[in-house]
């Protein structure tokens, strides 16, 4: 068409540039377009403006749309109403905003219902509050849904959720009715709220009004029922969607994998890619914690080399490139690990502590005081998490005196303040060293009060190095603070057991009894070419369950050769 009009002559009018610069622009084509406005110098007017404008906006170039538009006004083009809405959300900082903002008073303009909606929703981005209140308030017409929808969505997109659903409930007591935009970000402040009842409210109206069958909105459903908890509701969702999108993929493996359904967030995956839908950098992000949790490091490795092959990885940052490094050191992959921290140009905080949290869980303690070392060497400052890598490192390689310089030199050296999650990590380092004498003395002088994480590791090193009588002061603390945990009637029963105290075993028995206190079943899982199989303790379940335990019970067997005795709790949970 654009080759027909430029043989017949047809491009000598303001109308013809406009109309291509439109489908070039709702196409995507956009240097085609600006190569039409280059072309056609001797009929721009406002409306061949914005069009150039409005495509570039609308195409996530604001820089550039922004530029036309001071363009515009150099040469002396008059902007009019419908330029305005598009230069607004071009404008990419507060002082081009308040100029824009004053223009339109000059204009007459300013009072005009989808400049005031774009005004409002500009200066919610910025998070300039009472300004964007102030626009709202002084238009002379909110009777159209979109200044309102701007209200709410530009509230909800920056964390003021409470303000609205205040304005939503401005909205209904002046009688208008929510669309489906209004819908979707009002369930966007109730998931964000953890608002469940308002959620469900908000379902039942969509259900009346017919919004139900939007992707849009049921995309948000899914959203608000995995953020308020409620997985099952999404995911019924999910499946009666009779047409799901990128979006609805995406938000139905987040709800799984926040909900800590590992094994289900994989399968969706592979759900996903057997629909033809192709996963995108938020699919993989998502799925690869799952690959760390359940140290699926084959499904791990199939997810790297499709982000490879399908240039996502190129397309990521930072933190695309820690969630694969994470998932490698997670796994057990220290080498693949250490490859793509080699290959990240811009290393974070975050990339050295999962580096020194990954050689430390698999006790390379060397390592990974290396890369503190390095991570200090390269001019990073350490936080918190970094502590708690580096002081696990010392625990499990036995590093005592490294251990404890880093504790005393936290605060004085790096300006960061010991937490109870160092002071764990370097009792559980006492204990293990058994050293358990001054692992309860820090315990007794630490300005941090101990919670029962402390007082249950201290408990276990005393049941590794049978220290009965300091196991006791533990078991009292720690059942004082979380009585209805089976862990610490557990190591008790072992303690008492090996102690050949078996009356304080009935006993404790008796107390689990009463408080209704059960042991969880032990569950594992093993990863193989068709999938992740999960095992929980006595399942029978599993559709090859015979030999399974044939298997287990030949294990069984070679261990008892070895002098493998059962652990007291086997037989008395």
């Amino acid at each position: 068409m654009h080759s027909l009009m430029l043989v017949n002559g047809h491009l000598s009018s303001p109308l013809s540039a406009t109309s291509l610069i439109n489908m070039y622009s709702k196409c995507n084509s956009i240097a085609d377009a600006i190569s039409v406005f280059n072309a056609s110098t001797h009929v721009h007017n406002v409306f061949v403006y914005n069009s150039v404008i409005a495509g570039l906006t609308v195409n996530d170039l604001p820089i550039e749309a922004f530029e036309f538009y001071r363009k515009m006004r150099f040469f002396g083009v008059a902007p009019d109403k419908f330029t305005f809405p598009c230069v607004i959300k071009a404008c990419s900082n507060i002082v081009d905003l308040r100029n824009v903002h004053g223009l339109l008073f000059k204009f007459r303009l300013w009072f005009d219902l989808f400049i005031g909606s774009a005004l409002v929703h500009c200066y919610l981005k910025f998070e300039l509050l009472d300004d964007a209140l102030e626009v709202f308030e002084r238009l002379p017409r909110k009777d159209d849904i979109v200044l309102w929808n701007a209200m709410i969505n530009g509230y909800v997109q920056i964390g003021e959720f409470d303000k609205a659903l205040v304005i939503f409930k401005r909205m209904g007591d002046s009688g208008l009715s929510p669309n489906r935009f209004t819908v979707t970000g009002v369930l966007s402040a109730l998931a964000l709220a953890g608002d469940i009842y308002n959620g469900k409210l908000i379902h039942a109206f969509a259900i009346k009004m017919g919004y139900d069958s939007g992707v849009a909105v049921l995309n948000a459903l899914i959203d608000m029922y995995g953020k308020c908890r409620q997985v099952e509701d999404a995911v019924l969702i999910f499946e009666n969607m009779i047409e799901k999108d990128m979006y609805s993929w995406n938000s139905i493996i987040s709800v799984l994998e926040q909900s800590g359904d590992h094994d289900g967030t994989l399968r969706l995956l592979k759900g996903m890619l057997s629909c033809g839908v192709q996963p995108d950098l938020v699919t993989v992000t998502v799925a690869l914690p799952a690959c760390s949790h359940l140290a699926a490091l084959m499904h791990g490795r199939e997810i790297h080399a499709y982000m490879i092959i399908n240039g996502l990885e190129k397309r990521g940052n930072t933190y695309t490139d820690n969630a694969i490094m994470d998932m490698y050191a997670k796994c057990g992959s220290m080498r693949e690990a250490r490859l793509v921290f080699e290959g990240i140009k811009v290393k974070d905080v975050a990339s050295w502590n999962i580096m020194v949290m990954g050689y430390g869980m698999h006790g390379f303690g060397n390592e990974a005081f290396d890369f503190f070392t390095r991570m200090c060497d390269n001019g990073l400052r350490p936080d918190e998490v970094s502590f708690v890598g580096v002081l696990a490192a010392c625990s499990h390689a036995g590093f005592i005196t490294r251990g404890r310089e880093l504790l005393s030199k936290m605060e004085s050296l790096y300006s960061v303040t010991p937490a109870i999650e160092h002071y764990a990590c370097v009792i559980d380092m006492l204990g293990r060293a058994g050293q358990v004498e001054e692992a309860f003395e820090l315990i007794s002088n630490m300005p941090i009060k101990p919670n029962q994480v402390v007082w249950r590791s201290f408990l276990a090193a005393c049941r590794l190095h049978g220290n009965a009588d300091l196991a006791e002061v533990a078991a009292q603390r720690v059942l004082e603070l979380e009585p209805e945990h089976c862990g610490n009637y557990v190591l008790m029963s072992n303690i008492y057991g090996a102690a050949g105290r078996y009356e304080e075993v009935a006993e404790l028995r008796h107390t689990m009894r009463q408080q209704d206190v059960k042991k969880s079943p032990g569950c594992s899982w093993i990863e193989l070419s068709d999938g992740v199989h999960v095992f929980l303790n006595g399942d029978r379940s599993h559709p090859e369950e015979y030999f399974v335990y044939d298997g287990l019970d030949s294990l069984t067997g070679c261990l008892h050769e070895c002098g493998y005795t059962r652990d007291v709790m086997e037989s008395c949970v």
